[in-house]
Order: C-alpha cells, then structure tokens, then sequence
C-alpha cells in the first residue's frame, strides 16, 4: 500500500482487509462494480485538493483553470454518450441528483408519481422515511400482481387522479426494459415533467441495450458507480430548456464545491463507456444476467417476473421458507455478496424481506462468463437448501475462493491479500 501503512497502520490494514474481500469473494450488489486503474487514479489525484464552487467560467475561487477544463471535458463527455442536451457533472450521489431535480421541476408541496419502494422504485422516489416525501406530495405506482411487471395503465389512473407535476420512472430492483415513451405519453397527458432515474441502467443504455430515456425524459439522474463502471457519483442530463435550473438547483441550491478528483474520474468513466469495448462487456453483462437467472430457475428457485432483461436478478424465497436476510447472511458468509430484497406485495417488513437481489456488473467486470455463472447458481442453491449444514458452507467457501482466485479485481495490482 506504499506510504499509507506506514503513515496510518490501522487504516491500511482495513483497506486491506476489504480488498481482500472484494478479491477472494464473489460481488453479487447489482449497485456495485469494480472500477479501472485509470478511474482509481484520478480518484486519487492531485484534484482533491482544489476548492471549484460554481461552473466552468464562473467560479467563486481563483485558480481553476484546470478544473475548468476537467468539468468541461467530463461535461462533453456525458453529452455525447447519451446524446442529452445539457448535463451537470457535480452531483455527489443520486440521491443528491434527484433532490436536484425536484428543487428544479418542482415547489416544496407540489404533487409527484414514483415507483412504491417495495416493488421495485427507491427511497428518493417519495418513501415515506425519506425528505422527498416531507417536501413534495408523493403518490406511487407498482407492479401488476400477476406478472410483477410496472403497472402503467394504474401510472395513467393515478396520474389523472392526481395532476401530478412531475412523473418519476427507474427503479433500483426492477429486472425488465422500462417503457419511457408510455411513460412520457403519460407524462403529457396531465401536462407533468417526466424525470427519469436510471441509475441501475445507465451503462446498458450507453451501450445500446436498454432504450435511452433521453429522447423522452425532460430530465435524467443517473449515478456513475453501478453498471456504468465508474466512481461513487452522479450526474443528470436535461432539455436545454431546463439548463439553468438544473444547474442551479445542484449549486448553490444543494451542495457547495464539487469533488474534482470525482469529476475527473467521470470523465475517465465516461471516456471508457465509449470505447467499443465497453459495448462488448455490457452484452457480457446481460448474457451473465440471464445465464444466472435460467440456471436458478432450473434449480428450482422463482424469479421475479420469470426472468431478466437487464443486469439483475430478483429471487423470491418464499417457496424455499427462508427470508431474504436469512439468505443474505448465509451467503456472506461464504463469500457472496448480494443484499436481502422486497419482492412486489412483499409480506414481510423491509429489514427481513422475502427476496434476494443479485448482479452480475461486478463479476463481468472480472472476467466471468456463462459458465461461472452456472457454477455461482449452483452454489448459490447449495447454500440456500443447506443452510446450517457446515460441511456444506465449508465445501462452498472453498470453491468460492477458488473461483475468486482465478479471476483478478480489475484495477488493483495482483499482489496477495
């Protein structure tokens, strides 16, 4: 680790620690990847040190030249790959771009429609433990009972009933295409903005395989960190239109000087999603997807909506009688990652949950194909019929090490953890 171990021991030794995690385990997070050399660097470059309140051109401190010309680039960067209008590159995390976006389309107690939380939406999408549900009027839209697929003739009723000024589409566990046009059909019909959240498929629809948002949504909030491969970050994309409330709803309206080694590291993400390459790992991605989900399925385990379109994969446990926290904390400990998760009309509460939500960015990232894939499904299914059964947790840790083993984290050096 170089200087850190010998500056700050005990912090080296955790971040050893985690790595060692990462690299001897399988990450399993739909929200999470593994980032290249090149966005680790910049994340650790000279750049944090540089305060940047305000924009290119129009800073509030001397001296940044060559911030200006970073945030440019990332800005540039991120309008071609998604062929937006306008985009703002300083949002710290999601959450942050869609508070952004309400301040900007919306008055604190106006009405909005987003996807219930429990059937696939996100905590910022009006939950009711979240501020946006404290600031603006939410109501929520779901899935239909029957196919567990978004519900959009209730987002029509609901929308009419309600007049709402902004319709709020993406999820965090929904495994199938979103249709942006019916949305924006809707969206039109009650005269509301359509704000598109696809933080979850922002590199599938970079690379083509999911339909972009941008043609339809008036705005778009995205992180960088989840199928995209790049930091712990976000942006948003909108009509020109929309330009200056955009940007000032994120400065001054919510944050004060943005990350500039992050925005840096953006820009390399952003550079990266643009090679054809990474077309190339987001068919693997999806490949995995699927391969994962016909694999667990033919084990005997149900899927939610019977399959997968996109990145991930959401398993219901109630046929097997086991919760999803119950499954989380047996697979961690072997050595797979993954997090407890509602399933649509979820009887249990949100800390125990009856499904299990799985990715496959982060294992692709790695190098894994199909095969891997059906062996991670197999051992997967050991786990959940043997839970209890040491011998077997044993045997299963093992070939996940193994498996680890043989396949490097992307952008860390090889040394031994």
């Amino acid at each position: 680790m170089g200087v850190l171990e010998h500056i700050d021991p005990e912090v080296a030794a955790i971040i050893a620690r985690e790595e060692g995690r990462q690299r001897w385990g399988l990450g399993m997070m739909a929200s999470e990847n593994h980032v290249s050399a090149a966005v680790l660097e910049a994340l650790g470059s000279v750049l944090t040190n540089k305060y940047a309140e305000g924009y290119p051109g129009a800073r509030y401190y001397g001296g940044c030249r060559h911030m200006d010309e970073v945030e440019s680039l990332a800005i540039r960067r991120a309008k071609e790959l998604f062929g937006a209008e306008h985009a703002n590159v300083q949002p710290h995390s999601g959450a942050d771009a869609n508070m952004a976006a309400y301040f900007a389309l919306m008055e604190p107690g106006d009405v909005a429609l987003g996807m219930r939380l429990d059937q696939g939406g996100h905590l910022t999408h009006g939950h009711r433990v979240s501020v946006t549900s404290k600031v603006w009027r939410f109501f929520h839209y779901g899935v239909e009972r029957e196919t567990e697929r978004i519900d959009y003739d209730q987002m029509r009723q609901l929308a009419k009933e309600h007049r709402p000024k902004v319709i709020v589409v993406g999820a965090s566990s929904y495994p199938r295409i979103i249709d942006f046009a019916k949305a924006r059909e809707i969206a039109d019909e009650v005269g509301a903005y359509l704000m598109v959240d696809m933080a979850h498929i922002a590199g599938l629809v970079a690379a083509g395989l999911h339909p972009s948002p941008v043609p339809y949504a008036h705005v778009v909030t995205s992180t960088t960190h989840k199928t995209l491969r790049g930091p712990r970050s976000a942006f948003i994309l909108c009509r020109q239109e929309l330009a200056e409330k955009i940007d000032r709803a994120v400065f001054p309206g919510l944050q004060g000087g943005p990350h500039m080694h992050v925005v840096a590291a953006k820009a390399v993400c952003f550079w990266e999603a643009m090679q054809p390459s990474f077309r190339r790992y987001q068919e693997r991605v999806v490949e995995n997807a699927r391969t994962l989900a016909e694999e667990l399925a033919r084990e005997g385990l149900r899927l939610v909506t019977g399959g997968t379109d996109n990145h991930m994969v959401l398993v219901d446990l109630t046929p097997k009688g086991i919760t999803g926290k119950e499954a989380e904390k047996a697979l961690d400990e072997v050595g797979i990652y993954c997090n407890k998760n509602a399933i649509p009309y979820d009887p249990r509460p949100p800390a125990v949950t009856s499904g299990i939500r799985l990715g496959t960015p982060g294992l692709t990232s790695r190098g894994m194909g199909p095969d891997e894939m059906r062996q991670i499904a197999h051992l997967i299914v050991q786990v959940l019929e043997h839970m209890g059964d040491e011998e077997v947790m044993d045997e299963v840790r093992q070939q996940v090490r193994e498996l680890a083993g043989a396949f490097p984290l992307p952008g860390v050096s090889d040394r031994a953890s």
